[in-house]
């Protein structure tokens, strides 16, 4: 089954939507099968794809797919980037907000509409808006684990414990099994001495829960969305391109050791024989 991974950070101008193409593209590169799943209503991430839909015609989005009008296969796209597909938005997603408010299980229609297609994916990453509304809660009850892209700046500081305490309460109600992937420093200038306290202050108070990779201040992956590409398909020898491959390298790492331990033997107990 697919890992769905949140991109979560209330605070816009964070690198939520370039984390989230590019973690996704750079993982497709190593053969992972990848759904990008646009839920913001800005589209940025299908802009950054190539694949923006306009407000009108027949295309299907996630929109569609939320209401329960069209199913999430009716929705999937493919970008032309090998096993990378993509569930497209528009502004019309914005209305959800307001449609849902008196739906039964209204924070579970996300979740919902991806058990359909799961199994198809290794990974399938939701770029969340940069709001703690119902969208962000829909995508933190369908997830498996979150990953929060932090500006190496203290007003990005400012509002984690508040999404924090989000993901707490999204835990404890609809999701107890939801999990911190990683923080993910970016738009690091390692020339400043403010990044580094940010970064000294964020791994200090949350430890390995902090990606090694940092994402630097990079021209060209502010450059690559207004192309419609993917770093890896812009730059690959970018500053900005080996951070997002090392990113998903270690992701993948992550993934690997988590699942050694799941499938380990609790301790004190020896491996059954025989079945």
């Amino acid at each position: 089954m697919g890992k769905i991974i949140a991109i979560v950070n209330q605070k816009g101008g964070v690198g939520k939507t370039t984390t989230t193409v590019n973690l996704a593209a750079s993982l497709s590169l190593a053969d992972q099968k990848v759904l990008l799943v646009d839920f913001d209503p800005q589209g940025n991430a299908s802009s950054a794809v190539g694949l923006a839909p306009s407000l009108g015609g027949d295309q299907a989005t996630i929109y569609h797919a939320l209401l329960g009008e069209v199913t999430l296969s009716q929705v999937i796209v493919e970008t032309g980037i090998d096993h990378l597909s993509l569930a497209p938005a528009n502004p019309h997603l914005a209305g959800a907000e307001i449609e849902l408010v008196g739906a039964f299980a209204r924070e579970g229609k996300l979740r919902a509409a991806l058990s359909e297609i799961k199994h198809r994916y290794d990974y399938i990453f939701i770029d969340c808006p940069p709001t703690l509304g119902l969208l962000t809660v829909n995508a933190l009850t369908a997830a498996d684990s979150v990953i929060v892209p932090l500006q190496a700046e203290y007003f990005a500081l400012e509002g984690l414990g508040q999404l924090m305490t989000t993901i707490d309460l999204i835990k404890q109600s609809v999701n107890p099994s939801l999990a911190i992937e990683g923080i993910a420093l970016t738009m690091f200038n390692g020339q400043l001495k403010l990044s580094h306290e940010i970064e000294n202050e964020v791994r200090q108070h949350f430890g390995d829960r902090v990606f090694k990779t940092v994402i630097p201040r990079n021209i060209k992956l502010s450059e690559c969305t207004s192309f419609g590409k993917p770093i890896v398909l812009y730059d690959v020898n970018s500053k900005g391109c080996v951070a997002y491959l090392d990113l998903a390298r270690e992701l993948l790492e992550n993934t690997k050791r988590a699942r050694q331990q799941q499938q380990a033997p609790a301790p004190g107990r020896s491996p059954e024989i025989g079945g």
